[in-house]
C-alpha cells in the first residue's frame, strides 16, 4: 500500500525542499506525485530539455525512502508552444479562442499538438525510465475536466465530417439514419455536415449523439496514444496510470475506453467544491467510489483525496474535523488500495490560492496534518483487506450513449442524468449492501440483481441479454423512458413503449406526461403495498399492465387507473418497472423487498452511518463511517460525529 501527498516543489524555494520531504516522512507516507504540470520547468525553450530540477527532488526523495509517481506534463503547456503555434488552442461554442492562461486548452485533434506532447513525454520517459524510485507515471491531468472535453474549432469540424464519412459510408445512409428530409435538412456531400455551433432551435438529435460520440473519440485517441507511448517507454518496475475528475456523466467521453490500457484506474475525491454549502451526498460518493472500481472491476487508487477547503474563486464547505479522514476511509471501504491528498501545501500564488491543502500558508503543523498522520497510521495495518477483490450481487448499469441522449433531449426541466441515477442507487445504498457500478458492455450474469435508470437506449442486443438474465433468474430494476430509442438515437417506429423490453416488462405505455418544477403526482400501494403512498417528480410513464401486476397506481383524478410501478414475472426471474421520478420512501420499500428476496444480506445503521463489509483472507470486517455531525450509536459502539472505525467481525 502507498499513502502520499501532492507535492510541487518547484512552487516554493529550494531551501524548503529537505524540511518538506521530512514532514511528508513524519506524516507517514512513502509515496509521493510530481511533475504533471511543469512542462515550462523541464523545456523553457523548444527543444531545450532540462531535468536537473527533478533529478535533485526524486534523490532527496530516494533517500528519505519515498518512492515517486511522476505525471506527464501536458495538461499545462507553455507559452511559447501557444505563440508558436495558436492553431493547438480549442475553441468553444461560439468559435471563441480559450486562450492560454489557464488549463487543458488544447485540442485533441491537434497533429501539432500529439506531436509536441509526444517529444516532452519521450525525453521526460528516457530519463527517468531507470530510475527505481519511479515506480509509476501519471499520463496528463483529468483528461476532460472543465469543459475540456468539447472543442469546435476547424480542425474538429473537418474531423467530424471525417469520422461521419468513416461511419455511415454514403451520404445517403447518414440522410437515412438522421432523417434530414425534416426541416429540409438533406446534404448533398459530407463536407456539408456542421458541427452543433449555436443555431435557432436547435440541430438534428443523431447529429448531436454523433458529435459526442466523435468527441468521446478524439479524446480517448489522444489519451490512448499517450498511454501506449509510455507503456513502451517505461522501465519494467513502471506502471501506468491517469486520473480521474468526477462528474463522470457530465463528460464527453467514455471513461471505460479511456481507462481500458492502464494498469490501473485513478480518481481525484472531491466530496465538495468552490461554492458548495455542504459536500455531496455520502450515496453520491460511495457511487462515484463504485463507478471508478467498476471501470476495471479492480480496486483502484485515488491520487487526489481532499482534505481542506477548495475554490478557484468561491471557497466551499470546510470539512469538519475527521470529516476529511473520514472520506479516506470510506474510499478504502470501497476499493482504493493506496491514496494521496491533495495537496501537501497550499499555494500562495496562481489560481488556486484557495484550493486548500493539508499544510496552510503559515506553513505550521495542524489539526489537518495530524489527521492524515492518524488515517496513515491506522489503515495501513489492513494492507490484506484493502488490497482484497470486493464481491457484489447488484449492479447499476449505465450506457454514455444514453446519458449523451438525455443531454441531446432531456424531455424534463427537472431532469438530471446522476440525481435519477441516484435515486435508484440510494435505497440500495442505505441498506449497507456493496454496489458496483458498470457499463452495459460488461458481462453482468454473475450479478442477482440489474438497475438500469432511465436507459432511454436498449438496442436489440442489449434487450436479448436481459431477457436472458430474467429467464436464468435475475431481476432487473427499469426506471421511466426505458426503451424508447434505438442506438442512432431515434424512437422506435410501429413498437408500444418500452419497446424491446415490452414484454420482459409484461406492460404497455400509450402515454406520458413530463413534470415540471414544483410539479407532482401522488402514487398509493396496491396488493401488499397497500397502505404505501409517495410522490413522483420529474417524469411519469402511464402505464397499463399486461402480465405485470401493479405495486403503486397514480392518485389523481384522470389516471388513477394507471400503474406507477409494476412487477412481471419472466423466466425464473422478475422485472420491476419504476414509471417516474418515485420518492425515496417508496423506493427504500421495494428494495428491502427485493433484497430479501434475493436473500442478499443487509445491515440496518442509523441514517448517516455507512456500514460497509469487506471480506479478506484474514476475516470478515467492517469499515464504519460516521458521515454526521451527531454522535451514532451501533452494535453498542458509540460514534463521535466524522468519526472512522475499522472493525473485525
Amino acid at each position: 500500500m502507498y499513502f502520499g501527498v501532492d507535492y510541487y516543489p518547484e512552487h516554493w524555494n529550494i531551501s524548503m525542499i529537505d524540511g518538506d520531504i521530512q514532514r511528508i516522512v513524519e506524516m507517514g507516507c512513502n509515496i509521493v506525485r510530481i511533475g504533471e504540470f511543469a512542462w515550462h520547468l523541464m523545456e523553457k525553450e523548444e527543444n531545450q530539455f532540462d531535468f536537473t530540477f527533478f533529478d535533485m527532488v526524486i534523490e532527496k526523495c530516494e533517500k528519505a525512502g519515498l518512492k515517486v509517481i511522476f505525471g506527464t506534463p501536458t495538461a499545462t503547456f507553455p507559452a511559447w508552444l501557444a505563440k508558436k503555434h495558436p492553431s493547438i488552442l480549442s475553441k468553444d461554442e461560439n468559435l471563441q479562442v480559450r486562450a492560454f492562461g489557464g488549463r487543458r486548452q488544447y485540442c485533441y485533434n491537434s497533429k501539432i499538438y500529439l506531436q509536441y506532447s509526444n517529444k516532452i513525454v519521450t525525453k521526460l520517459l528516457e530519463n527517468y525510465k531507470k530510475n527505481p524510485s519511479v515506480i509509476s507515471w501519471q499520463v496528463d491531468n483529468e483528461f476532460g475536466h472543465e469543459g475540456s472535453d468539447n472543442c469546435y474549432c476547424e480542425i474538429c469540424q473537418l474531423k467530424f465530417q471525417g469520422f461521419l464519412r468513416d461511419k455511415y459510408q454514403t451520404i445517403d445512409k447518414l440522410n437515412e439514419v438522421y432523417g434530414t428530409i425534416f426541416w429540409g435538412q438533406t446534404y448533398n456531400y459530407f463536407d456539408e455536415i456542421p458541427a452543433p455551433l449555436k443555431t435557432i432551435t436547435t440541430h438534428n438529435p443523431t447529429l448531436k449523439l454523433d458529435w459526442m460520440r466523435f468527441k468521446s473519440d478524439s479524446l480517448n485517441q489522444y489519451a490512448n496514444s499517450q498511454i501506449q507511448l509510455v507503456k513502451k517507454l517505461s522501465g519494467s518496475h513502471q506502471t501506468v496510470t491517469t486520473n480521474l475528475s468526477g462528474g463522470f456523466y457530465t463528460k464527453l467521453y467514455d471513461h471505460e475506453e479511456n481507462t481500458k490500457h492502464l494498469d490501473f484506474v485513478s480518481y481525484d475525491n472531491y466530496p465538495v467544491w468552490g461554492g458548495l454549502k455542504e459536500p455531496v451526498s455520502p450515496g453520491q460518493i460511495a457511487m462515484t467510489l463504485d463507478f471508478i472500481r467498476g471501470l476495471q472491476q479492480k480496486n483502484f487508487w485515488i491520487l487526489e483525496q481532499l482534505m481542506g477547503a477548495q475554490g478557484h474563486d468561491v471557497i466551499g464547505y470546510l470539512p469538519r474535523p475527521d470529516q476529511g479522514k473520514m472520506w479516506a476511509y470510506q474510499a478504502f471501504a470501497h476499493g482504493c488500495e493506496s491514496m494521496l491528498w491533495f495537496r501537501y501545501r497550499g499555494m500562495t500564488k496562481g489560481a488556486e490560492q484557495y484550493c486548500f491543502g493539508i499544510l496552510d500558508q503559515d506553513n505550521q503543523i495542524n489539526r489537518k496534518y495530524r489527521e492524515v498522520q492518524s488515517a496513515i497510521k491506522d489503515i495501513s495495518k489492513y494492507k490484506t483487506l484493502f488490497t482484497s477483490n470486493i464481491k457484489s450481487d447488484l449492479a447499476i448499469i449505465y450506457d454514455f450513449d444514453n446519458i449523451w441522449s438525455w443531454k441531446v433531449q432531456n424531455q424534463s426541466l427537472n431532469f438530471d442524468f446522476t440525481s435519477e441515477l441516484m435515486r435508484l442507487y440510494t435505497p440500495f445504498y442505505e441498506k449497507n449492501i456493496n454496489i458496483d457500478v458498470i457499463s452495459y458492455k460488461k458481462d453482468f450474469n454473475r450479478y442477482k440483481i440489474l438497475v438500469l435508470p432511465v436507459t432511454k437506449i436498449i438496442d436489440e442486443i442489449l434487450a436479448v441479454r436481459l431477457e436472458d438474465f430474467a429467464k436464468n433468474g435475475g431481476t432487473i430494476i427499469f426506471s421511466y423512458r426505458a426503451g424508447i430509442k434505438d442506438r442512432d438515437n431515434n424512437l422506435y417506429f410501429g413498437k408500444t413503449l418500452p419497446c424491446l423490453v415490452k414484454d420482459l416488462c409484461g406492460i404497455s405505455i400509450e402515454e406520458i406526461e413530463s413534470l415540471q418544477q414544483g410539479q407532482d403526482v401522488e402514487v398509493v400501494g396496491t396488493g401488499s403495498y397497500i397502505g404505501h403512498t409517495g410522490r413522483c417528480e420529474v417524469w411519469r410513464d402511464l402505464i397499463t399492465p399486461n402480465t405485470a401486476e401493479t405495486l403503486f397506481k397514480y392518485n389523481d383524478k384522470f389516471y388513477s387507473h394507471k400503474a406507477c410501478i409494476t412487477k412481471n414475472s419472466y423466466g425464473r426471474g422478475q422485472v420491476y418497472y419504476i414509471g417516474g421520478g418515485v420518492d425515496n420512501i417508496v423506493l427504500s420499500t421495494i428494495a428491502h423487498d427485493i433484497l430479501e428476496e434475493k436473500q442478499i444480506e443487509t445491515l440496518e445503521s442509523p441514517t448517516g452511518l455507512e456500514v460497509y463489509k469487506r471480506r479478506c483472507e484474514e476475516g470478515d470486517y467492517l469499515i464504519i463511517t460516521n458521515h454526521s455531525s451527531e454522535k451514532k450509536l451501533f452494535k453498542e459502539i458509540i460514534f463521535s460525529p466524522y468519526e472512522s472505525k475499522i472493525i473485525k467481525i
